[in-house]
């Protein structure tokens, strides 16, 4: 029989981190890299939000939910990082 917790830790704080830390990332990436190595290095910085992801997930000690909530991060950082690079990508295009 499970025991439910007396006052479970909010999780939305975690997910929330690794989406600040993919848009960081992106801007980092999008201001220091140059254009050809752009993407891959965006590539190298979502894998460090999936480390980011699975270290804070496991640090909030809640196994209820676990694999949801490292889902919510990753998708949301593979979000946040597509709209940033869509941001870099247009200001290439535009002239000046």
């Amino acid at each position: 029989m499970a025991v439910p917790e007396l006052a479970p830790r909010r999780t939305i704080g975690g997910v929330i981190a690794v989406w600040v830390i993919a848009a960081l990332i992106g801007v980092v990436v999008g201001i220091f890299a140059s254009a050809e190595w752009r993407g891959a290095w965006l590539g190298v910085g979502l894998g460090g939000c999936l480390i980011a992801a699975f270290a804070i997930q496991l640090w909030s000690g809640r196994s209820q939910g676990f694999t949801e909530r490292v889902a919510a991060s990753v998708l949301g950082a593979a979000v946040v990082m597509g709209i940033i690079s869509l941001g870099f990508g247009l200001a290439s295009i535009v002239p000046g």
